[in-house]
């Protein structure tokens, strides 16, 4: 195809490649002059065609290695449909390795897993002169990287303050597997046999409004398992915390909630309990989905947009060149997918209903390379990392980082 710039509400279907880079045709570029190692202003030109934005007044921009320190945004409504958006950019951490999973603890602090230094990190909320202090809890052996495998998803007990759980999906020598433990013990595994291979592992795990964990997994071939309902690959799975199907999944004693898809790194939901994951790893379309129970999403029969009412079309649907997209996070009814291949942020703008609004937005393009990790913090702001620090990647001097961004109107913002 040629090379298309705008974004596409639903595309046309089709496989990826394997490597350690997430996208073999990923180019070296030199680092954007934009890059920066503190805080600055962005403007977005968004257009909020709104009564679903949420304005909470133009943010100062942090100072570099502040810690963020704010209250719970306002739920003002409002919106400037031809105006645009100031957001607030700041270095929280650096100096990581490929960081993939993140996750909040009740007090604030993230905790980020490392694919391929198997560390489980632990970001703030204390301060230091680099910014959020960054302190190793543990290494995992269990966990071996190869390609896009490693230590990959992190996800924090609902009940955390009680039982002091994380959850973690990891690459072994034979599968991929999710693991309970307490933070410094030994995993325990509660989920095995989830196909692996050189890429396309998934490795999302993340629990729903309903308190079950679901888990994002790759296809791990060029298309046969996300079909095949025996197969674990190519799926999301909803699971208890012991790793037992779900009660009131499509069918009994299965694991699997939806199928079809290519390789699933994101996984959030917004305030009507809507599920929505990333699909990357494709050959001509990233997308973003809309997950309903039971439904089929295509791989490896289509990709992208299609016709067949069998399969489920994407939410929205990008060229490869302009998403690859991993992590996925909810702010409002603005739904973010970091992008690997894209090096940007999408944002998407949807209605009460999770109907898409107008055109995705694109932001940070190309000014902080490679972005992966991504979720909603606490306070309401985005977290965001880079993944630079890897083959296909361009890294500067204080990469790979974590960075936060603060919406001056329709998002996290300071009240």
């Amino acid at each position: 195809m040629g090379a298309p710039s705008a974004t596409r509400p639903a595309g046309l279907r089709q496989p990826a490649r394997p490597g350690r880079t997430d996208d073999p045709s990923a180019t070296r570029r030199a680092p954007s002059a934009l890059r920066r190692a503190g805080a600055g202003l962005v403007a977005l030109g968004l257009v909020l065609i709104l009564g679903t934005a949420c304005s909470f007044g133009p943010p100062d921009p942090d100072q570099a290695g502040q810690p963020p320190n704010l209250p719970p945004p306002s739920a003002a409504t409002s919106g400037d449909p031809a105006g645009s958006q100031e957001v607030a950019v700041t270095v929280l951490a650096k100096d990581l390795e490929v960081p993939w999973g993140m996750a909040f603890l009740p007090d604030g602090a993230a905790l980020v897993t490392e694919r391929d230094t198997a560390r489980i990190l632990r970001v703030g909320p204390e301060t230091d002169t680099n910014g959020l202090k960054v302190s190793e809890v543990q290494r995992l052996p269990e966990a071996q990287a190869s390609g896009d495998g490693g230590l990959l998803g992190i996800a924090v007990s609902p009940r955390y303050a009680t039982d002091r759980t994380v959850f973690i999906y990891y690459t072994t020598a034979k599968d991929n597997r999710v693991a309970k433990l307490t933070l410094g013990g030994k995993p325990q595994p509660i989920l095995t046999g989830i196909p692996r291979s050189p890429g396309d592992n998934g490795g999302q795990v993340a629990f729903g409004p309903d308190g079950f964990l679901y888990v994002g997994t790759g296809d791990a071939t060029p298309g046969t398992q996300a079909q095949d309902p025996k197969s674990l690959g190519g799926k999301i799975l909803r699971v208890t915390t012991d790793g037992k199907p779900a009660p009131g999944n499509p069918v009994k004693n299965s694991r699997v909630w939806s199928s079809g898809h290519r390789n699933v790194r994101g996984l959030a939901w917004d305030s009507g309990k809507r599920l929505y994951a990333s699909e990357s790893g494709q050959k001509t379309y990233g997308e973003l989905n809309l997950i309903q129970k039971g439904k089929n999403y295509g791989w490896g029969r289509v990709e992208g947009e299609g016709a067949d009412p069998a399969y489920v079309n994407p939410l929205v649907s990008w060229p490869i060149a302009e998403s690859n997209c991993a992590g996925v996070a909810v702010l409002e009814r603005m739904i973010a997918s970091a992008c690997l291949l894209g090096k940007r942020l999408w944002l998407a703008d949807t209605t009460g209903n999770g109907t898409l609004i107008g055109q995705p937005q694109a932001l940070l393009t190309g000014e902080y390379g490679r972005l992966r990790a991504l979720a909603t913090a606490p306070d309401g702001s985005l977290w965001v990392a880079t993944s630079n620090q890897e083959d296909g990647g361009d890294p500067g001097p204080d990469d790979d980082r974590i960075i936060r961004l603060v919406f001056a109107d329709g998002g996290a913002g300071r009240s």
